[in-house]
């Protein structure tokens, strides 16, 4: 059977404009009926009749991150980056509706004081930091920047002494580790807030693909751990506390998940963030079982953006397109696959549909 036989037209339902849309949201009853036309307009079998078990790994594309008026827009270089993933990853959805059998969305979720937040944090003054700049162990050690005070009774029972430990510990921890350095963001993704939600575009194209193909629509939420950073949803980046007592976990059953999977397609923001570490955390999970397994990976290239913070004059404050070319560069080296969504999924490499 010819590769492009699996490919879909795009539903009736599918406005494009909308992947620009903050306010869109989709009628779920609504299209919970017209997924059930288009599956017997288009004899879609279930997903759980597919010999081939592909699943479709979408990384935090939500609000904050997809749209100019969240609080992390991931623009890239381009100012449109995430706008135009959302368009390009939905296509992808529904041109290949009945190839993807699961597709799983992790949720960045916040609250206001964790370790990154700016708020969690005070210089000598006593006065708040300001987003988008690193701190550094050595800073805490010699008290220019320390933890907020006030957060001390809730999450450590009051003991400032074991939180400034934690902290300059956990500091020197990711410096060794050599990935990132303690930065900190903006207030985003905070759980109840508009920004925490699936943009609107994506959300129904997962969902159209649930009811179409009698699918869960499956979500792994991921980052509520005050005391780590959790970039990516396989592990949080640091697991253990200076006392020697755990901090966090692996995300062990997802790990199954995806590696039971015979091809793993994997899209969403940021791709020099979140995205990045879920990769490098899946491909330590890989080299650790078997480094052939690599092969059954599938990177979006265009369906991922870069962090950029413009600095008003044409340049950026802070641009990590490098970073995220680098790390590309590493998984392909790896085995696994750099694909476009323009091309069908029963076209890439290694893909072989009945």
């Amino acid at each position: 059977m010819s590769p492009t036989t699996h490919t879909l037209p795009l539903p009736p339902h599918f406005d494009p404009a909308r992947a620009a849309s903050w306010s869109y949201r989709p009628d779920e009853a609504a299209l919970a009926a017209s997924a059930a036309a288009w599956r017997a307009a288009h004899a879609l079998k279930p997903a759980a009749a597919d010999e081939l078990r592909v699943h479709l790994l979408l990384i935090d594309v939500q609000k904050d991150f997809c749209f100019p008026e969240g609080s992390l827009y991931v623009a890239g270089r381009s100012g449109t980056g995430a706008v135009d993933d959302s368009r390009r990853i939905a296509e992808l959805v529904y041109k290949n509706l009945g190839v993807i059998t699961d597709v799983t969305a992790t949720m960045d979720t916040h609250f206001a004081y964790q370790i990154f937040s700016p708020a969690f944090w005070v210089d000598r003054a006593q006065a708040p930091l300001t987003a988008h700049r690193v701190i550094t162990a050595d800073e805490i050690a010699s008290g220019e920047v320390r933890p907020n005070p006030a957060v001390a009774k809730w999450l450590c029972n009051g003991n400032y002494a074991w939180l400034v430990k934690q902290v300059q510990y956990y500091c020197r921890e990711l410096e060794k580790a050599g990935k990132y350095q303690l930065y900190l963001w903006p207030p985003h993704c905070l759980l109840g807030s508009d920004g925490h939600a699936l943009a609107g575009v994506v959300h129904e194209a997962r969902l159209f693909h649930s009811y179409a193909r009698g699918a869960q629509s499956w979500v792994e939420v991921k980052g509520g751990n005050p005391l780590t950073e959790n970039y990516s949803v396989l592990r949080p980046e640091v697991l253990g506390r200076f006392d020697g007592a755990p901090l966090a976990q692996r995300n062990t059953q997802f790990i199954k998940t995806l590696l039971a999977a015979d091809a793993v397609i994997i899209a969403g923001q940021a791709a020099s963030h979140c995205v990045k570490s879920s990769i490098d955390d899946l491909l330590d999970e890989i080299v650790a079982s078997d480094p052939a397994l690599a092969k059954k990976v599938y990177v979006v290239t265009d369906c991922m953006s870069s962090v950029t913070v413009p600095d008003g004059k044409g340049g950026f404050v802070a641009d990590f397109t490098a970073q995220a070319e680098a790390a590309l560069q590493r998984f392909a080296d790896a085995g696994m696959n750099l694909v476009r969504s323009t091309d069908p999924i029963a076209a890439w490499p290694g893909i072989r549909l009945a």
